[in-house]
């Protein structure tokens, strides 16, 4: 605490308002009414320990306002030892940060918070492509380097080849998302024809992006999990002169250090197996999901020749002894797959869940995995989705407050995030069903859609145009 206070005002020292008299402390407050010999006060006539114990258990929605106040009540509400502080009274808050991808391919962020329902636009993720990153394309184009001052030697170039507006167009691709340590983390993906290596991490207490440590090898569509407070970073794919290859390699990044360590390198076992020669050089291994379940990295594979994939099983990585072990037979075949070469799953109170489409094009299923019986089974018999085929992530799978979270487009495409409810929990409703096509989902954020076992409650829906959903992502703060 006090190194806080030491740094919201260098001079202010607790032990003064112990010497203090009262009779001095009101001579103080005529001559100067909101401001003490030491400086400012977060509030007039509060110690400033009191008044950060109130700073802390205001909802962190509200902080956005709050540091519009004055410059003291900005720099308090960006320190982290405020965060520690509503840490220790148990006011921390989970919100959902959901990836979007608009037609121009630019990636936007949007965070929710469940309680007040509201929503924040994230600052625009940082274009950058490094100079060792940039390599020459198929069309004989060199992607340019970006950064510093290269910027206006790059915009002339550019400009002779009559080019300028054509790469200034970044598609920007398969990136891979995580969460450790409070924050927000986007790893690799393709810039143009490059895999990347870089990595950005958003810190929602300063609201802004800022470069960590690159990976060591640059990596597309690569999955990402957290243990003991690390970042692990599995397979994915690079590009070479030979085209992309798949990666088995992995890595792990410690966000105290702002170092990656080398992980072993998935055996995948599995497509050892293959009958002969001919199938092993035309189908390339591949991880297709990863989940951080039982203190252990649950990594799916498959087998691919684009487009068709082959599921091989999966490997589980023990951090114990920093070693690869073949994943269970039931749990490895009966992970459902969301699309060819995707596997999507989330951990709510210790239960590994996983969405199956395969029963229906506007609905699916919930399943989890029984770890004694091995078997993957129904829990949730119908989901309420819209028939987007053509999307890239029809819908995705989150965890928070303690409750399963769907996230999908309705009939009018406006994003909406769903919770599972159990219905023994909410007295008696009504048992018809409904999907979300038949226009359910409206203006009003308590519309439900009952299922046999839950009724699902759109907790929050918002109109983000055509923008596609990509990724979603928890974080306590």
């Amino acid at each position: 605490m006090g190194a806080f206070l030491s740094l919201a005002s260098p001079k202010f020292r607790t032990s003064d308002f112990g010497e203090t008299s009262k009779n001095e402390s009101c001579k103080k407050q005529k001559m100067s009414p909101d401001f003490t010999q030491y400086g400012p006060r977060l509030i007039p006539s509060l110690p400033d320990e009191l008044s950060i114990q109130i700073l802390a258990r205001v909802p962190r929605i509200c902080y956005f306002n709050m540091k519009l106040v004055c410059r003291k009540w900005k720099e308090t509400i960006m320190n982290p030892e405020l965060f520690k502080v509503r840490k220790e009274l148990g006011m921390r808050e989970e919100w959902l940060y959901i990836l979007t991808k608009v037609e121009d391919d630019t990636l936007l962020w949007h965070a929710l918070d469940p309680l007040s329902r509201k929503w924040q636009r994230l600052p625009p993720l940082p274009h950058v492509v490094r100079e060792d990153e940039s390599r020459k394309g198929s069309s004989g184009l060199w992607t340019w380097n970006v950064v510093g001052p290269s910027i206006k030697i790059a915009e002339i170039v550019k400009g002779w080849l009559g080019l300028k507006d054509k790469l200034d167009q970044m598609p920007f691709c398969g990136c891979a998302i995580g969460d450790v340590d409070g924050c927000l983390y986007v790893l690799g993906g393709f810039s143009r024809t490059s895999t990347m290596r870089s990595v950005w991490r958003f810190d929602p207490i300063l609201n802004s992006w800022s470069e960590v440590t690159s990976m060591s090898i640059g990596r597309a569509y690569c999955k990402t999990g957290i243990l003991n407070d690390k970042l692990y970073v599995v397979g994915g794919v690079s590009r070479g002169r030979a085209g992309l290859t798949p990666l088995q390699s992995a890595e792990v990044f410690d966000p105290c250090t702002d170092t990656w360590s080398q992980v072993p390198s998935m055996p995948f076992s599995r497509a050892q197996v293959l009958p002969n020669a001919f199938f092993a050089d035309m189908l390339k291994p591949i991880a297709t999901g990863m989940t951080s379940y039982m203190g252990r990295l649950c990594v799916p594979q498959s087998l691919y020749s684009w487009p068709f994939f082959v599921d091989v099983g999966g490997e589980i990585y023990d951090p114990d002894t920093n070693s690869w072990v073949e994943m269970p037979i039931g749990m490895a075949e009966g992970w459902p797959a969301r699309q060819a070469g995707t596997k999507l799953s989330v951990v709510v109170d210790g239960e590994l869940y996983a969405f199956d489409p395969s029963s229906s094009l506007e609905s699916g299923q919930i399943k989890v995995y029984d770890q004694k019986e091995d078997a993957w089974k129904v829990v949730i018999g119908e989901v309420p989705i819209s028939n987007f085929t053509d999307s890239e992530s029809p819908y995705l799978l989150a965890g928070f407050h303690g409750k399963l979270h769907v996230i999908t487009k309705d009939a009018n495409h406006k994003i909406a995030v769903l919770r599972a409810d159990l219905r023994d929990n909410l007295g008696c409703l009504p048992s018809s069903s409904a999907s979300l096509s038949d226009g359910l989902l409206c203006e009003h954020s308590d519309s439900l859609v009952v299922s046999d076992t839950v009724v699902w409650k759109v907790i929050s829906s918002r109109d983000f145009g055509s923008a596609e959903l990509v990724s979603c992502q928890v974080l306590d703060v």
